[in-house]
């Protein structure tokens, strides 16, 4: 699965870059290059209001790949990972978990996991 650097398309992480089997994941957190994982679910009324500003978030940090992996569809990867609360913000580079969010919408908070 080929992922993008976020210039163009509103919410362009968050459709281009979804991933549809856990081989898919697998292969990209295995990169070196900081990857950020966007843990989300459809019902989750935190993960839709995070869609209003991560465009903002991605504009700004198109250094790194995004992609977004639904948490009930992957539940094995989620329990691997760690990821309890939704949603979470996960960056990985070498197949390794090198900073997570687990955030309650702020977009101030958002922001801390690139420093």
């Amino acid at each position: 699965m080929q992922t993008t650097n976020l210039s163009s398309a509103r919410n362009a992480c968050i459709n281009s870059s979804r991933f549809k089997t856990e081989q898919e994941f697998r292969e990209q957190i295995t990169k070196d290059e900081l990857t950020v994982g966007i843990f989300t679910t459809t019902w989750c009324p935190d993960c839709k209001r995070l869609g209003m500003f991560i465009e903002e978030v991605t504009e700004e940090h198109q250094d790194k790949q995004w992609f977004k992996i639904d948490r009930d569809e992957f539940p094995g990867i989620s329990e691997e990972q760690s990821v309890m609360g939704i949603p979470s913000l996960l960056v990985f580079k070498n197949n390794l978990q090198v900073r997570s969010l687990k955030i309650k919408i702020n977009i101030s908070n958002i922001f801390v996991i690139f420093t």
